[in-house]
C-alpha cells in the first residue's frame, strides 16, 4: 500500500493548490464530490478489476480482452500511451513540486548558492537519483516507500487536525467562508455559472470537480502491483487471497486519502487560514506573471505548497504553537522525499506494464524486457519531459489528469463489457448482473464526463498525451517492421496425442524429403501432386508431404502452430492451425523436419502482385511473398548451408 501511496498520497503536496486554482473557495465542495466519485465509482470499479486481473494487467489488460487482432493491439497501444503519460508525468510533476518545496524553504534559499536554486536543475537531479535507486534494486525501493509514507502521513495529519481544531474553536471562520460563497464570492476569475445560492454552488462544483482529478491517482498502480500482494502466509501465490488483500489495500488507501483530501481542502481552500492571494501567481498590472532574479515565476507563498505554508507558521492565524521554521523544514523534507519517491510507484507501474505487452507484440526490442536498460530509458525520457516543461507543476497538471482519467474510464468500460458478456447461471445471478450493469454504466458515464470535461478545460493535456501516444505508436510499428523477419517460433502444439506421435515419427524417420505447401481451395491433393511431379520431374519413388497453413490472428508476434496430421488416399498432409504467419510456419516446420536428416526441398509456385502490397500483407496479415520470405527466414536461422532446406520456386 505504501508503494501505491507514494503516488496516491503524495498528491497532497500539490493537490490543495491545484484545487484552489481550479475551484477557488469552492474547492472543499468540489473535493467532496471528488471523494464521492472515488468511493462510489472508482473504488468499486477497481475492486472488480482486481478480481478479473489477478495477473496484474489492470485496465489495459481488460481492454485487450475486448478486441481481437490489430484492433486490440492498437487499442492497447493507445492506452499504453495514456498510461505512459500518467506514469511519466507522475514522476516529472512530483519532482518539480519537490523542487518547488525545496526552493521555498528559507533555510535552503538562505544558504544554498544561486546556481543551486533553479527548479529545473533540482527536479532533474531528483529524477536521476530516483533512477539510481531503481538500478540498486526493487526491494530497497519498497522498504524506503514504507518509511516515507508513514512519516509523511503522520506529519500531514498533525497539520490537518490542527487546522480543523482551529475551525472548531473559531467557528466564525467557517461561517465567513460559507457566507462568502453563498454571496457568489468564489475567488474564480471566470466561474462557469453566474449567480449565487446553494444550487449555483452545486452546479459550479459539478462542472469544475474534474479539475481536481489528480486526487484519484493511485488506483491503476494498485491493481498493477497485485502480483506483489501476498495471498496467505502458507501460500503467497494464492490468487483468491491475493485478490481479497488487494481489495483491502484499495479500500484502505481510498478511505485514508478521502479524509486527507477533504481535510486539506477545508484548511487551505476557504480563504481563511490561507489568504487567496497566497495561492495565486504574482502578476503585474498587465496581467503578466512576474519573474524572480533566477527567472522563475513569482508565486504566492502557498502555491504548490499549501500545507507546507501552514506548517511553517506563515498563516495569519496561529494554528499550533510549534508550527514554524523547524517543524516546517521537517515537513518540507518529508514532502520532498515522498514527492521525489512518488516516481517509484510510477516507475514500478511502467516496469510492470511495458515488458508485458510491447515485446510480445513484436513492438519493442528484446532489451525492453530487461530491468536496468528500461530504468535508464525511462529516466532519460523523464529528463526530456522535465526540460520541455521547465519543471513547471501547473503546466503538467492537465496531462497528468488526462492520463489518470482515461485509464479509469477504460477500467469502467472494460468492467461493464466483462459483466455484460457474463452469462448468469440463475435468475438471482441474472438480477445481480443487471444491477451491476446499471451501476457500472452510471459510473462509466460519470468518468466519461469527467474525462471529456478535463480535456476541454485543459487541452494541453490531450496534446501531451497525444505526443506520448504518437511516439508509442511510431516506435512500436517501426519495431514490428524491423523485427518482422525474426524467428518467432515458440514450439508446436498438437491437436491430440496421435498427431504428436505421428509428427515424431515423420521427423525421426526422414522418409519425406519434399515439402509441398498447399492451398486446399485451389486444387485437390491429387491434382497438386500430379502437377508437382510433372513440373519438377519427380518420380513416384520420391515421397511428398503436403502442408496446409491456416493463418489466425496475424497481429500476434510469436508463432506456436497447432498441428494436425492426416492421411488422404495415401498422401500425408500436415495441417497447421492458429498461425500468425504463413512464411514463419512453413520455415519452422521445414527446419524441424530437417534437423535429424537430409535437408528438405520446399516447392512453391510464384507469388504475384505489387511488391509493396506483398510486403504490407506480410507485416499486417502474415501473408505476402511466401517463397522469398521462407528463404530469408531459413537463411537467418541456419548458418550451415549443407543442412539448410532448399526453397524451389517454379
Amino acid at each position: 500500500m505504501c508503494l501505491c501511496g507514494v503516488d496516491y498520497f503524495s498528491t497532497l503536496g500539490y493537490q490543495p493548490s491545484i484545487a484552489f486554482d481550479g475551484a477557488g473557495t469552492l474547492s472543499p465542495i468540489a473535493t467532496i464530490l471528488l471523494v464521492l466519485v472515488t468511493l462510489l465509482g472508482a473504488l468499486p470499479v477497481y475492486r472488480y478489476v482486481a478480481g478479473e486481473t489477478p495477473d496484474g494487467v489492470g485496465s489495459v489488460g481488460m481492454i485487450e480482452r475486448l478486441f481481437r487482432g490489430w484492433t486490440g493491439k492498437i487499442a492497447v497501444l493507445v492506452l499504453i500511451g495514456f498510461a505512459a503519460t500518467d506514469f511519466v508525468i507522475t514522476k516529472t510533476l512530483s519532482a518539480a513540486d519537490a523542487a518547488a518545496h525545496l526552493m521555498s524553504n528559507p533555510l535552503f534559499t538562505g544558504n544554498a548558492p544561486g546556481w543551486m536554486q533553479g527548479q529545473l536543475g533540482i527536479a532533474a537531479f531528483l529524477l536521476v537519483l530516483l533512477g539510481s535507486m531503481f538500478l540498486k534494486g526493487y526491494d530497497e525501493v519498497v522498504g524506503v516507500a514504507t518509511v516515507l509514507v508513514t512519516i509523511y502521513l503522520g506529519l500531514t495529519l498533525i497539520i490537518i487536525l490542527s487546522g480543523l481544531t482551529y475551525f472548531v474553536n473559531h467557528p466564525d471562520l467557517l461561517s465567513q467562508w460559507m457566507n462568502a460563497i453563498l454571496e457568489g464570492q468564489y475567488e474564480l476569475a471566470h466561474p462557469p455559472v453566474e449567480g449565487k445560492g446553494f444550487w449555483v454552488i452545486l452546479a459550479i462544483a459539478c462542472i469544475i470537480f474534474p479539475k481536481l482529478a489528480l486526487g484519484m491517482s493511485g488506483f491503476e498502480t494498485g491493481v498493477l502491483h497485485i502480483h506483489l500482494v501476498r495471498g496467505t502466509a502458507l501460500n503467497p501465490s494464492d490468487a483468491t487471497a491475493r485478490i481479497a488483500n488487494t481489495r483491502k489495500l484499495l479500500l484502505t488507501a481510498s478511505l485514508i486519502m478521502s479524509f486527507f483530501l477533504i481535510g486539506s481542502a477545508l484548511i487551505t481552500g476557504t480563504n481563511t487560514l490561507i489568504p487567496a492571494e497566497e495561492l495565486r501567481l504574482r502578476t503585474d498590472a498587465a496581467g503578466d506573471v512576474q519573474k524572480d532574479v533566477h527567472g522563475n515565476d513569482l508565486k504566492g507563498k502557498a502555491v504548490d505548497r499549501a500545507l507546507a505554508y501552514l506548517a511553517h507558521g506563515e498563516s495569519p492565524h496561529v494554528l499550533c504553537p510549534f508550527f514554524g521554521p523547524l517543524f516546517g523544514t521537517l515537513y518540507d523534507i518529508s514532502t520532498i522525499l515522498i514527492l521525489w519517491f512518488a516516481g517509484a510507484s510510477a516507475m514500478a507501474g511502467l516496469l510492470n506494464m511495458v515488458p508485458r505487452y510491447l515485446p510480445q507484440y513484436g513492438m519493442a526490442p528484446q532489451w525492453v524486457s530487461a530491468y536496468r536498460p528500461l530504468v535508464i530509458a525511462f529516466t532519460v525520457i523523464n529528463l526530456i519531459v522535465t526540460w520541455c516543461f521547465q519543471a513547471s507543476v501547473s503546466a503538467q497538471g492537465g496531462a497528468y489528469a488526462t492520463g489518470v482519467l482515461v485509464l479509469m474510464t477504460s477500467a469502467c468500460v472494460g468492467s461493464w463489457v466483462q459483466i455484460y458478456r457474463t452469462v448468469p447461471e440463475s435468475s438471482v445471478e441474472g438480477r445481480r448482473r443487471m444491477i451491476r450493469l446499471i451501476f457500472f454504466g452510471l459510473v462509466a458515464i460519470v468518468f466519461f464526463y469527467t474525462t471529456i470535461a478535463n480535456m476541454c478545460e485543459r487541452p494541453d493535456g490531450v496534446v501531451i498525451a497525444s505526443i506520448f501516444i504518437l511516439s508509442v505508436m511510431i516506435i512500436s510499428l517501426a519495431s514490428r517492421i524491423i523485427r518482422s523477419n525474426e524467428s518467432r517460433g515458440k514450439g508446436f502444439r498438437f491437436i491430440d496425442g496421435a498427431a504428436q506421435m505421428l509428427w515424431t515419427d515423420i521427423v525421426l524417420d526422414g522418409t519425406f524429403r519434399v515439402l509441398v505447401p498447399h492451398r486446399p481451395s485451389h486444387h485437390s491433393l491429387a491434382d497438386k501432386e500430379r502437377f508437382i511431379r510433372n513440373k519438377h520431374r519427380l518420380p513416384a519413388t520420391v515421397s511428398l508431404i503436403f502442408l496446409e497453413v491456416h493463418a489466425d490472428d496475424a497481429s500476434n508476434f510469436y508463432n506456436s502452430p497447432l498441428i494436425s496430421i492426416a492421411q488422404e488416399n495415401g498422401r500425408f498432409v500436415i495441417v497447421a492451425y492458429d498461425c500468425v504467419s504463413v512464411a514463419h510456419t512453413i520455415s519452422q516446420i521445414a527446419l524441424e523436419m530437417s534437423c535429424r536428416g537430409d535437408p528438405l526441398d520446399i516447392i512453391f509456385g510464384w507469388s504475384k502482385g505489387n511488391p509493396l502490397m506483398l510486403a504490407l500483407s506480410f507485416v499486417l496479415f502474415g501473408q505476402g511473398d511466401i517463397p522469398n520470405l521462407v528463404e530469408d527466414l531459413i537463411e537467418a536461422a541456419t548458418k550451415d548451408k549443407p543442412s539448410r532446406p532448399t526453397v524451389i520456386v517454379g
